[in-house]
């Protein structure tokens, strides 16, 4: 008809003619994601239950090996930062099977499907907040760590379903010698080869530029990691300052700790100081991933709960001057109470505390979270 628009061609679905968009490739790339995120989901479950355990648990955390919240903590940040590249490869590999016709074929090609989608969802929006969670950046309105621990069961879970699901191809293209390799153009091999060996150095560039957070002897290369373990106050990083938790000088003005017990008292700053003390080498972990040793002199806590007439495998609920945040109040178990390093620290590497690391006291125990390596203490309660 005279005077009507001429009606636009619908564009053409993608095409994709990258020879190496195949089954062999995304094989190859696929266990090591998901060795990667085997690592990751083991160790981040393991740091959440020494942060939040359940009640029967709480009195049996190990506090030995000292470093053990250090190592499997850094071997979580390390290995989700691994999987980044290796996800973003992996679907660099699979991503012209997403747009197949007919999308759904059978019942197995639609667990297929549905596992893909779970798997790709859950695995992009893990790692990247995972990210953004180390470098304390949260742009989101929920909270990080019961949706981040949540989501990396949906993760497990669709990893389990994918494999299951595709485990007659990934078999048939594991090795060189698996039957299904025997299709593919030999010509294509010197080219795979050359991609995964640029796969492979960017997760080595990736983890040598960040892991010396946590691995010291690597501290040197620490070029892209958000802390590096040298840096802060008294030599030690620094995650939250006093001002951001509202402690100021005068908040620590005739300052008393008061030990709630049989035989509750409360000590004043000089007291604690006439007390014996103790010198211990512990490091201190962040759930960021850095981590660094540090010498730290104070007093017992299991010699403050005998002098308040409790065990010294007693509970305790370790109360800060901090006036909010979520680890203003924390629980520590029996097994840390008891063993003989874990201290109020009145001291670091020689120096009274800054006010920045928790002055006039702190807890610091080994084999624990950071966050629950509280400062600015002010109450002990037996519990």
């Amino acid at each position: 008809m005279e005077g009507m628009k001429p009606r636009l061609a619908t564009p053409p679905l993608p095409t994709f003619r990258g020879r190496l968009h195949d089954a062999r490739t995304a094989t190859s790339i696929g266990r090591w994601l998901g060795l990667a995120l085997a690592v990751c989901f083991v160790t981040g479950v393991t740091s959440h239950y020494l942060q939040r355990p359940p009640d029967w648990l709480a009195d049996i955390l190990p506090s030995r090996p000292t470093w053990g919240y250090r190592f499997s903590q850094g071997l979580h940040v390390a290995s989700g930062l691994a999987a980044i590249p290796l996800l973003m490869a992996k679907l660099w590999a699979v991503y012209p099977r997403l747009f197949v016709r007919p999308p759904l074929r059978s019942v197995r090609h639609a667990l297929e499907r549905l596992s893909v989608a779970a798997l790709v969802a859950a695995g992009v929006f893990q790692l990247f907040t995972g990210l953004l969670n180390i470098v304390e950046w949260y742009p989101w309105p929920f909270s990080f760590v019961p949706v981040h621990f949540a989501v990396a069961w949906l993760l497990a879970g669709a990893l389990l379903l994918h494999i299951a699901v595709k485990w007659r191809d990934i078999s048939s293209h594991w090795g060189r010698r698996s039957p299904g390799t025997l299709t593919l153009p030999a010509e294509d091999e010197p080219d795979r080869r050359s991609l995964l060996t640029g796969v492979g150095a960017g997760v080595a560039a990736v983890t040598l530029t960040t892991v010396g957070q946590s691995f010291t002897p690597l501290k040197r290369l620490d070029l892209l990691a958000p802390r590096h373990p040298d840096h802060g106050t008294q030599g030690l990083p620094v995650n939250r300052t006093a001002a951001a938790a509202g402690v100021t000088a005068a908040t620590t003005l005739d300052w008393r700790l008061t030990v709630t017990g049989p035989r509750s008292y409360a000590p004043s700053l000089a007291e604690l100081r006439a007390l014996p003390q103790t010198d211990v080498r512990l490091p201190i972990a962040c759930v960021e991933g850095w981590s660094v040793e540090a010498l730290w002199s104070g007093v017992r806590v299991r010699d403050l709960l005998e002098r308040a007439g409790a065990s010294p495998r007693s509970r305790v609920r370790v109360v800060s001057l901090e006036r909010r945040g979520a680890y203003r109040v924390m629980e520590m178990g029996a097994s840390h109470t008891e063993d003989p390093s874990t201290l109020l620290a009145l001291r670091l590497n020689g120096r009274v505390l800054s006010l920045d690391h928790g002055f006039p006291a702190r807890i610091i125990a080994p084999n624990r979270p950071g966050v629950l390596q509280t400062k600015w203490v002010v109450g002990l309660e037996v519990l």
